[in-house]
Protein backbone atom coordinates (compact mmCIF):
# COMPACT_ATOMS: atom_id res chain seq x y z
CA UNK A 1 0.00 0.00 0.00
CA UNK A 2 1.28 3.20 -1.20
CA UNK A 3 1.23 6.12 1.48
CA UNK A 4 3.24 9.12 -0.61
CA UNK A 5 5.10 9.87 -3.33
CA UNK A 6 8.10 12.26 -4.09
CA UNK A 7 9.14 13.42 -6.95
CA UNK A 8 11.87 10.34 -6.84
CA UNK A 9 10.27 8.32 -3.87
CA UNK A 10 6.97 5.72 -3.62
CA UNK A 11 6.81 5.57 0.17
CA UNK A 12 4.97 2.59 1.09
CA UNK A 13 4.19 -0.27 3.67
CA UNK A 14 6.46 -3.16 4.24
CA UNK A 15 5.49 -6.45 3.29
CA UNK A 16 7.69 -9.47 4.32
CA UNK A 17 8.53 -9.85 0.38
CA UNK A 18 10.81 -6.74 1.54
CA UNK A 19 12.82 -9.34 3.70
CA UNK A 20 15.90 -9.55 1.61
CA UNK A 21 16.31 -5.93 0.55
CA UNK A 22 15.66 -5.00 4.23
CA UNK A 23 18.73 -7.43 5.13
CA UNK A 24 21.31 -6.21 2.88
CA UNK A 25 20.72 -2.42 5.27
CA UNK A 26 20.05 -3.66 8.44
CA UNK A 27 22.88 -6.75 8.68
CA UNK A 28 25.60 -4.46 7.04
CA UNK A 29 28.34 -2.92 9.30
CA UNK A 30 28.98 -0.03 7.96
CA UNK A 31 25.38 0.64 7.94
CA UNK A 32 24.63 -0.14 11.33
CA UNK A 33 27.54 1.62 13.01
CA UNK A 34 25.68 3.70 15.50
CA UNK A 35 23.75 0.74 16.84
CA UNK A 36 24.47 -2.09 19.19
CA UNK A 37 25.02 -4.20 16.25
CA UNK A 38 24.33 -5.32 12.88
CA UNK A 39 20.84 -7.28 12.87
CA UNK A 40 20.98 -10.95 12.11
CA UNK A 41 18.49 -12.31 9.68
CA UNK A 42 15.81 -13.18 13.24
CA UNK A 43 16.28 -9.30 13.70
CA UNK A 44 15.18 -8.60 10.27
CA UNK A 45 11.88 -10.80 10.64
CA UNK A 46 11.05 -8.70 14.21
CA UNK A 47 12.22 -5.20 11.93
CA UNK A 48 9.26 -6.22 9.55
CA UNK A 49 7.10 -7.29 11.97
CA UNK A 50 7.80 -4.30 14.47
CA UNK A 51 6.48 -2.18 11.66
CA UNK A 52 3.39 -4.04 10.57
CA UNK A 53 2.31 -4.16 14.32
CA UNK A 54 2.86 -0.37 14.33
CA UNK A 55 0.56 0.80 11.16
CA UNK A 56 -2.42 -1.49 13.22
CA UNK A 57 -1.80 0.69 16.89
CA UNK A 58 -0.90 3.75 15.57
CA UNK A 59 -1.50 4.56 12.06
CA UNK A 60 1.74 4.77 11.10
CA UNK A 61 5.55 3.09 11.21
CA UNK A 62 8.44 2.65 9.07
CA UNK A 63 7.57 2.62 5.64
CA UNK A 64 9.90 1.01 2.61
CA UNK A 65 11.12 3.32 0.36
CA UNK A 66 11.48 2.58 -3.71
CA UNK A 67 12.84 4.57 -6.49
CA UNK A 68 10.01 5.67 -8.86
CA UNK A 69 12.09 5.14 -11.57
CA UNK A 70 13.11 1.87 -11.03
CA UNK A 71 11.26 -0.01 -8.45
CA UNK A 72 14.19 -0.41 -6.65
CA UNK A 73 13.93 -0.83 -2.31
CA UNK A 74 16.64 1.46 -1.39
CA UNK A 75 15.79 1.82 2.79
CA UNK A 76 12.86 3.01 4.86
CA UNK A 77 11.39 6.25 6.22
CA UNK A 78 8.73 6.64 8.75
CA UNK A 79 7.25 7.53 11.98
CA UNK A 80 7.59 4.66 15.23
CA UNK A 81 6.92 5.47 18.52
CA UNK A 82 10.39 5.37 20.78
CA UNK A 83 11.34 6.06 23.91
CA UNK A 84 13.12 9.12 24.47
CA UNK A 85 14.51 9.82 27.43
CA UNK A 86 11.84 8.12 29.09
CA UNK A 87 9.10 9.15 27.27
CA UNK A 88 7.19 7.54 24.62
CA UNK A 89 7.37 9.39 21.74
CA UNK A 90 6.37 9.80 17.42
CA UNK A 91 9.58 10.10 15.79
CA UNK A 92 11.02 10.36 12.44
CA UNK A 93 13.78 7.87 11.48
CA UNK A 94 15.39 6.78 8.59
CA UNK A 95 17.94 4.36 7.01
CA UNK A 96 18.66 4.18 3.41
CA UNK A 97 21.10 1.67 1.37
CA UNK A 98 24.87 3.00 1.63
CA UNK A 99 25.12 2.79 -2.28
CA UNK A 100 22.40 5.96 -2.34
CA UNK A 101 23.96 7.93 0.21
CA UNK A 102 24.50 11.54 -0.02
CA UNK A 103 21.91 11.66 -2.82
CA UNK A 104 19.45 13.27 -0.82
CA UNK A 105 16.94 10.63 -0.73
CA UNK A 106 17.04 10.51 3.20
CA UNK A 107 16.05 14.45 3.19
CA UNK A 108 13.44 13.94 0.56
CA UNK A 109 12.08 11.19 2.70
CA UNK A 110 11.88 12.89 5.67
CA UNK A 111 10.44 16.10 4.55
CA UNK A 112 7.29 14.08 2.94
CA UNK A 113 6.92 11.96 6.28
CA UNK A 114 6.83 14.96 8.37
CA UNK A 115 4.28 17.03 6.31
CA UNK A 116 2.32 13.56 6.08
CA UNK A 117 2.67 13.33 9.90
CA UNK A 118 1.10 16.87 10.68
CA UNK A 119 -1.54 16.67 8.07
CA UNK A 120 -2.63 12.96 9.58
CA UNK A 121 -1.71 12.48 13.04
CA UNK A 122 -3.09 14.76 16.48
CA UNK A 123 0.29 14.69 17.94
CA UNK A 124 1.76 18.35 18.36
CA UNK A 125 5.57 17.32 17.87
CA UNK A 126 7.51 15.25 15.92
CA UNK A 127 10.96 14.65 17.39
CA UNK A 128 14.03 12.26 16.01
CA UNK A 129 17.11 11.26 17.84
CA UNK A 130 20.32 9.27 16.96
CA UNK A 131 23.81 9.32 18.40
CA UNK A 132 25.67 12.31 18.65
CA UNK A 133 28.83 10.90 16.38
CA UNK A 134 26.02 10.22 13.36
CA UNK A 135 27.05 13.61 11.62
CA UNK A 136 24.47 12.76 8.63
CA UNK A 137 21.74 11.38 10.60
CA UNK A 138 21.73 14.92 12.83
CA UNK A 139 21.96 16.57 9.35
CA UNK A 140 19.14 15.21 7.91
CA UNK A 141 16.97 15.93 10.93
CA UNK A 142 18.28 19.63 10.59
CA UNK A 143 18.07 20.37 7.13
CA UNK A 144 14.61 19.02 7.45
CA UNK A 145 13.59 22.18 9.75
CA UNK A 146 14.30 20.08 13.05
CA UNK A 147 16.23 21.84 16.14
CA UNK A 148 18.51 20.43 18.70
CA UNK A 149 16.25 20.34 21.67
CA UNK A 150 18.27 18.20 23.78
CA UNK A 151 21.14 15.57 24.93
CA UNK A 152 21.45 12.52 27.13
CA UNK A 153 22.71 9.36 28.17
CA UNK A 154 21.02 6.29 27.47
CA UNK A 155 22.88 2.98 28.22
CA UNK A 156 26.33 4.51 27.82
CA UNK A 157 25.43 6.09 24.42
CA UNK A 158 25.36 10.07 23.80
CA UNK A 159 22.09 10.81 22.14
CA UNK A 160 20.90 13.84 20.86
CA UNK A 161 17.63 15.03 20.56
CA UNK A 162 15.97 16.82 17.62
CA UNK A 163 12.28 18.20 17.46
CA UNK A 164 9.64 20.26 15.72
CA UNK A 165 6.33 21.49 16.23
CA UNK A 166 3.29 21.73 14.73
CA UNK A 167 3.58 25.32 14.55
CA UNK A 168 6.93 25.72 13.98
CA UNK A 169 6.12 23.12 10.66
CA UNK A 170 3.01 25.40 9.98
CA UNK A 171 5.44 28.38 9.57
CA UNK A 172 7.85 26.68 7.37
CA UNK A 173 5.32 25.71 5.36
CA UNK A 174 4.09 29.70 4.89
CA UNK A 175 7.31 30.81 4.19
CA UNK A 176 7.91 28.00 1.59
CA UNK A 177 4.54 28.84 0.28
CA UNK A 178 5.18 33.07 0.07
CA UNK A 179 8.63 31.73 -2.08
CA UNK A 180 6.54 30.59 -4.83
Amino acid sequence: MIILETHRLRIRRYTHADFDALYAILSDPETMKYYPKPYDRAGVTRWINWCLDSYEKHGFGLWALERKDTGEFIGDCGISMQNIDGEWLPEIGYHIHKAFWRQGYAKEAFAAVKDWFFENTVFDCVYSYMNQENLPSWATAASGGMTRIKAYEDKDEALYVYAITRHQWKEDKARYENLQ
